[in-house]
């Protein structure tokens, strides 16, 4: 099995916590994770219809019938039981008794925050991390476009599965199913096309009117509908960077896709070679990074520190991480050889923000590390650097 970088900070919570939770994308290994990490313990599904009806109908004999410590995966079909969770959790005061998982987080987190606040330890884990298949020892003979192109869930890699096929019956079977659950959409076909819509912005400024003008939907609809992917971990809202330094600022968040498999399966591309002349290519590779250091911050459990920083003129830092008291700026770009144009929004930012260049960087498309007065050009396999 692939370690996961999560695994230590779930041990460090059972600790802390007398619950924890991991959400997470349909899957993201949540299950195989839990199991592995705790294999003394009682795993119950409330994906059994058995084992959902015993929950709903008598959740006080269910909750006797599996005493912790357990773990229950897919909590939030059954609701009534969060309730029963804090009584239990109270009466006995213990740490580490429950685990708890689901891939809804709007349903989930909605009803942590009437029951259990304050006696829940949160985790979410996405797919693989590109640092979690090297520490794999899984070669990708400097194939970036193969990277791109199969994505990171767990399946894939595990069973070595065309990347295009899964993803294509991922949308179908669990998107689907989350979006009907999550919220009433009558119209999936709708849906569908705003979700191919949205891959073909991943890594751009967030457009709302756009979004609903192409879509003929509301704008309304198309806000509701972003959230659903939100909460289904399928798309990442980057903030932008909120001090303005007297300088007018875009204040959209940029669109970026979690797993860049789905986002290119949604964009109809079928195998790596079509990847390579792709005018989507770059905002790929961007969504690449952006979601490697988000994963990176699940993985420790630390708040999201990352944002952008874009002025009305067009000058433009494609990440900023905040942490320390430091600012970290990171340029983006897809290509394989170096070029001083990489560092030009950088010289600006530097000027602006009064910012040391050993705090600024380039995460390109090759291989070569190189230290420049500008800043530190990064290779894209060399990107846990970064961390």
């Amino acid at each position: 099995m692939i370690k996961r970088e999560l695994s230590k900070k779930i041990k460090g919570y059972l600790k802390s916590f007398p619950i924890v939770t991991i959400t997470g994308p349909r899957q993201s290994g949540k299950t195989t994770l839990l199991k592995h990490l705790f294999p003394k313990r009682t795993y119950v599904s409330l994906e059994d219809p058995d084992k959902r009806a015993f929950a709903e109908e008598d959740p006080k004999r269910f909750l006797a019938t599996f005493p912790a410590p357990v773990i229950f995966d897919e909590i939030q079909k059954v609701p009534r039981l969060f309730s029963y969770l804090q009584t239990l959790t109270d009466e006995i005061g213990k740490n580490g008794m429950y685990v708890l998982s689901g891939s809804q987080n709007f349903l989930l987190m909605e009803k942590i925050s009437q029951s259990l606040a304050g006696r829940v330890g949160i985790l979410s884990l996405l797919p693989f991390g590109f640092e979690e298949l090297k520490n794999s020892k899984i070669v990708f003979g400097n194939n970036l476009d193969s990277v791109l192109f199969t994505g990171f869930y767990p399946r894939i890699w595990d069973k070595k599965l065309n990347a295009f096929d899964w993803y294509i019956n991922y949308v179908q079977t669990y998107l689907e199913r989350d979006v009907r659950q999550i919220k009433n959409v009558n119209n999936l076909r709708l849906f569908q096309r705003f979700l191919r819509l949205c891959a073909g912005r991943t890594g751009q400024i967030l457009s709302l009117s756009s979004f609903a003008n192409d879509c003929g939907i509301s704008h309304n609809t198309a806000n509701s509908w972003l959230s659903i992917l939100e909460a289904s971990y399928i798309i990442y809202l980057l903030p932008p960077y909120r001090k303005n330094f007297n300088k007018r600022l875009i204040k959209s968040p940029k669109l970026y896709f979690y797993d860049t498999g789905l986002a290119c399966s949604l964009l109809g591309i079928e195998n790596k070679r079509q990847l390579i002349t792709h005018p989507l290519r770059g905002s790929l590779f961007e969504t690449f990074v952006i979601s490697e250091l988000v994963k990176n911050r699940f993985n420790r459990g630390k708040i999201m520190n990352l944002s952008y920083f874009r002025d009305k003129s067009g000058h433009e830092i494609d990440c900023l991480i905040e942490e320390g008291g430091k600012i970290k700026a990171v340029e983006i770009k897809s290509g394989q050889t170096i070029s001083s144009n990489f560092f030009k929004n950088l010289s600006y930012w530097q000027n602006l923000s009064k910012t040391d260049p050993k705090n600024s960087f380039v995460v390109y498309g090759g291989n070569e590390g190189q230290k420049r007065s500008l800043g530190t050009v990064v290779g894209w396999e060399k990107l846990g650097g970064l961390f």
